[in-house]
């Protein structure tokens, strides 16, 4: 999968040379697959984040929502035409979007990303997860891959999907897109929103943050570490009861930031068990699960955050149970379902 998607992000600088699309940088792979609790009975999802970069002659400017967000905050990218009245800029053959005629621009030079992605100014997700769909198509017969493999374009409005099979494997591929805050690990992402979000808003994305939180835990961690099979195990048993597997990430990851990775070895597998259950119980109880990266003070120093982000308040992921009493009773009655089937899991065969 690692070649497939280092392959696309050759052809997609051949592809994108000298045109006014966004710059395309390597992949970096999120999600449960890269963090590596996936569980094994499902199929394999890859999850990718694409950061772009402005072309030449345009520059990018996040502008943050105003509507409150609880669960997370929304941006805008706006795309702003920049002077190119330069030598350098002229040697490459390029008419300045700012101050040639519009008639010379339109006769001798394709259009700016404010013609093609944006709408309002503002790149737009839905059409530039479309123009990822036409690349991934037109570049796909010239892949290696293509020899071997069949693809096969998924529908989705705000990523480009595709699954790849040979006959006997088969992958899944969700390729999302973002641009990044600064230099930190934070983007502005394609990623899912709320129902009936406008095609221009970009929710902060901590998938990276989170991808690098497990690689920090995985260095320092013993080979028997077992805190993905403990996630692992979650994620399974939470299937059909009503938490989240991103509910069940979110504890652990809390707990793997304080209780040393020296303490999830086999021998302690019970104990870390008894303790996710016991965390998932007690935020329950308080009606309140706080975001495990926004306004962490205690993540690794190679976590690179905004200092907005770093210094907010966390966002409380339980509460919708704060607000509705029916639905924290039952989420408590879920949370008994789920001790039933951990039971059940760990009682010895009689």
């Amino acid at each position: 999968m690692s070649d497939l998607m280092d392959n696309y992000t050759v052809y997609f600088g051949h592809v994108l040379a000298n045109s006014f699309y966004p710059v395309l940088q390597r992949a970096i792979g999120v999600g449960r697959a890269f963090e590596g609790w996936s569980p094994c009975e499902e199929d394999v999802v890859y999850q990718v984040l694409i950061p772009m970069t402005p072309p030449r002659g345009h520059s990018f400017h996040l502008e943050l929502d105003s509507a409150e967000q609880r669960q997370g905050r929304n941006f805008r990218v706006r795309v702003q035409l920049e002077c190119t009245c330069t030598k350098e800029q002229q040697a490459e053959n390029m008419l300045c979007f700012l101050h040639h005629p519009e008639e010379e621009l339109r006769s001798n030079q394709d259009p700016s990303l404010l013609d093609t992605l944006c709408t309002d100014s503002y790149l737009d997700v839905q059409k530039t997860a479309r123009w990822f769909y036409q690349l991934v198509r037109a570049i796909w017969p010239a892949l290696p891959q293509s020899h071997n493999w069949h693809l096969k374009l998924l529908p989705s409005r705000r990523s480009c999907q595709f699954q790849v099979t040979n006959g006997t494997e088969s992958f899944r591929i969700v390729m999302q897109f973002g641009v990044r805050r600064g230099d930190s690990d934070i983007f502005v992402s394609s990623e899912p929103g709320y129902a009936g979000m406008s095609s221009t808003l970009w929710p902060e994305s901590y998938a990276v943050a989170e991808m690098k939180f497990f690689q920090h835990i995985a260095s320092r961690a013993p080979p028997d570490s077992l805190h993905l099979r403990c996630l692992q195990l979650f994620t399974r048993l939470v299937l059909g009861i009503g938490f989240s597997t991103y509910t069940m990430k979110t504890i652990v990851m809390h707990l793997l930031n304080i209780v040393p990775v020296s303490r999830w070895h086999r021998r302690h597998f019970l104990r870390r068990l008894t303790d996710i259950s016991e965390s998932l119980r007690s935020c329950l109880e308080m009606k309140r699960l706080n975001h495990f990266i926004v306004g962490n003070q205690r993540l690794p120093e190679d976590i690179h955050l905004p200092p907005d982000v770093q210094t907010a308040q966390p966002y409380n992921l339980f509460h919708r149970l704060s607000m509705d009493p029916v639905a924290h009773s039952q989420a408590m009655g879920e949370y008994l379902d789920l001790q039933r089937q951990l039971i059940a899991v760990l009682r010895p065969e009689d």
